[in-house]
């Protein structure tokens, strides 16, 4: 793997960790909470990630990342789900994205890939998929933060914690926020 790969890499590991440390926060009964009329779940939204995930990266350099298999609109069907299961969807996307990346070097990015019949760089669909990923992940945590209320454990900086956040120097990287909110679980 490269640098630039391990960047990327990186940041995709922060966003399941953040998402997974939200996660980690609710009960079964929260996952199927709808904020909204027409707005998703938790659960929902795991769904949609966790099947564009495995679609997309799935011989994601020999066949076309939107699968025939894929039903994207069942992932947005209401469902009601256990954490465990929820958790194993999930890390059936992860790890073929994962997967992908391993296999990945810098040097690679200029090749292409197709989604939606539609030939894209590499380097272009994984900022494509890591956009989309990041702004469901945010979902996830919006949705965790309103359902715990007073009772959410903050994943950042906790409102008023700046001074005292810059003062300890912390190590902002991608892998080090990744491996405080794997510990935070």
């Amino acid at each position: 793997m490269s640098h630039y790969v391990s960047s990327l890499e990186a940041e995709y590991r922060r966003y399941k960790a953040l998402g997974e440390a939200a996660i980690a926060q609710l009960a079964d009964r929260d996952l199927t909470i709808v904020a909204s009329n027409g707005g998703n779940s938790i659960a929902t939204i795991v769904w949609h990630v966790a099947g564009n995930l495995e679609s997309r990266f799935t011989d994601f350099r020999t066949s076309d990342g939107e699968k025939p298999w894929r039903n994207r609109d069942d992932e947005f069907l209401a469902r009601v789900v256990k954490k465990s299961e929820l958790l194993e969807k999930w890390e059936r996307g992860w790890a073929a994205l994962l997967g992908s990346m391993s296999q990945l070097t810098d040097a690679d990015l200029t090749q292409t890939v197709t989604i939606r019949r539609q030939s894209l760089g590499i380097d272009e669909a994984l900022h494509r998929s890591l956009a989309h990923t990041a702004y469901h992940i945010g979902q996830i945590v919006f949705l965790a933060k309103q359902i715990r209320s007073a009772d959410w454990r903050c994943l950042s900086i906790p409102l008023g914690g700046s001074a005292a956040h810059n003062a300890r120097g912390a190590d902002e990287s991608a892998a080090a926020h990744a491996r405080v909110l794997k510990e935070s679980i």
